[in-house]
């Protein structure tokens, strides 16, 4: 077995962390937040995410082969999630985009580029267009979009409760975790000077100036509407957002933009925070009297072109760049990792 040394531990490094120990290899992990529950910013990109798992929809500004590890992650989550003793919530019964009628030009589009990126492919189901009866059967609580369709087969899953039960995971284990313990250098075999066999940089922005990362500003509202009924996640066509809509237990909806091109930390503005929930109640009229219980902003690690990087050498992977994709991707590009490393997983 090898010693294994991983800088990082949002949802990738615990991820790795976990499948490499539970394969029996010595892992240690290295991160400067201080504790595996801190949320202090800045917190690992993992933490404020709605938890979309959508292949079908981030075609718009990915490409085929996102899409493709997409559809992976869905099954490894799948396979995964139970094999944890923590329950994390995971659903997979597809999601819904939405437009109001003045937005059918940019949902035809929009639709255009999904069919076009897909190519005719087998194996990338299509939007299928909702009729309002069909729509109404699916999700009740919905009101007010003209136009909608079924994106079959994605998913969602819980953030927190997934970071949360990885990380615990991960210690049961044997993973030895090192808090406040930033990396600063990573070379092959190496953590700021200290050897392993292999070593994974997963820091995400903190792998500055190593890598050409960036930062883009996500925001994130969560409303608890006590009643409110919501089964799958909602994407609605907005002028100036893409705006999302993801149930979460306990009547909660999770409101959010896809992205901002800012590496502004600071709080949610009030023209941000009155734009969401208009373009949110304008969906679901139940939020109305809803309660805005929490609100966060973080940044996405993004490289120039916006797609993930994985590259392995010698003693040394790097993964980086998910961007707005990372629990889409991550179990998929862990997987690539790994069997690239030579390093064995576990079953």
């Amino acid at each position: 077995m090898s010693r294994v040394g991983i800088a990082g531990a949002g949802l990738l490094g615990r991820l790795l962390a976990w499948r490499l120990a539970a394969a029996g290899h010595e892992v240690q992990v290295f991160d400067p937040a201080a504790s595996p529950d801190d949320r202090t910013p800045p917190q690992a990109a993992g933490w404020t995410a709605a938890g979309m798992l959508s292949p079908i929809a981030e075609l718009e500004t990915a490409d085929l082969r996102t899409a493709q590890r997409g559809w992976r992650s869905l099954d490894l989550w799948a396979r995964w999630l139970p094999q944890l003793s923590r329950q994390v919530h995971f659903r997979r019964e597809g999601s819904l985009l939405l437009a109001h009628r003045g937005d059918a030009g940019s949902a035809q589009r929009l639709l255009a580029v999904l069919q076009a990126k897909a190519a005719g492919r087998a194996d990338q189901p299509q939007p299928r267009p909702l009729s309002a009866a069909e729509l109404a059967a699916l999700e009740p609580a919905v009101h007010g979009p003209a136009l909608a369709w079924l994106l079959p087969g994605e998913g969602q899953l819980h953030c927190v409760q997934a970071m949360q039960a990885l990380a615990h995971e991960a210690t049961g284990q044997g993973v030895r975790w090192h808090w406040r313990m930033p990396v600063q250098q990573v070379d092959a075999g190496r953590l700021d000077g200290q050897a392993f066999d292999h070593v994974f940089d997963v820091r995400g922005l903190g792998a500055r100036p190593q890598l050409p990362v960036r930062g883009v500003r996500g925001e994130l509202l969560w409303v608890q509407a006590r009643g409110l009924v919501l089964h799958r996640p909602l994407r609605l066509l907005h002028p100036r957002w893409r705006v999302y809509l993801v149930p979460r237990p306990d009547d909660i909806v999770l409101v959010g933009a896809t992205e901002v091109e800012s590496e502004d930390r600071s709080p949610i503005s009030v023209r941000s925070l009155l734009g969401l929930l208009s373009a949110a109640h304008s969906v679901l009229p139940e939020l109305a009297e809803g309660r805005v219980l929490h609100m966060e902003t973080n940044l996405r690690p993004a490289l120039p072109d916006n797609l993930p990087q994985l590259q392995v050498a010698s003693g040394l992977t790097r993964i980086n760049g998910l961007f707005r994709h990372g629990w889409l991707l991550a179990p998929a590009l862990v997987e690539e990792a790994l069997a690239a490393s030579g390093l064995r997983e576990a079953a």
